[in-house]
């Protein structure tokens, strides 16, 4: 896989996160500028920030401004599955 897929994915990542934040803090939106481009980076990847830098400049649109997020803390990512329940088939022959 290259860098720039490896960022992608991370990107995307990062941005469903940063939806459920938001989701859950909507205070915090409120500080964010109508028609803002939001650049979401991870605190210590200088590596994938520079990369979403780089991309978020190169896609913004004239006159909006900025935003630069950085996570600085993620927790692992758990299901939210709480019980299964498994059942066998005879193998088909």
């Amino acid at each position: 896989m290259t860098d720039t897929n490896r960022f992608v994915e991370k990107n995307a990542m990062l941005v469903h996160e940063f939806d459920r934040y938001i989701l859950e803090h909507p205070e915090f939106a409120d500080r964010i500028p109508d028609n803002a481009l939001v650049v979401v980076q991870i605190d210590g990847d200088e590596e994938f920030n520079e990369w979403a830098r780089n991309t978020g400049q190169s896609v913004a649109e004239k006159d909006n401004p900025i935003v630069y997020i950085t996570v600085t803390e993620l927790k692992p990512v758990r299901s939210r599955i709480e019980k299964l329940k498994l059942e066998m088939a005879a193998a088909v022959s």
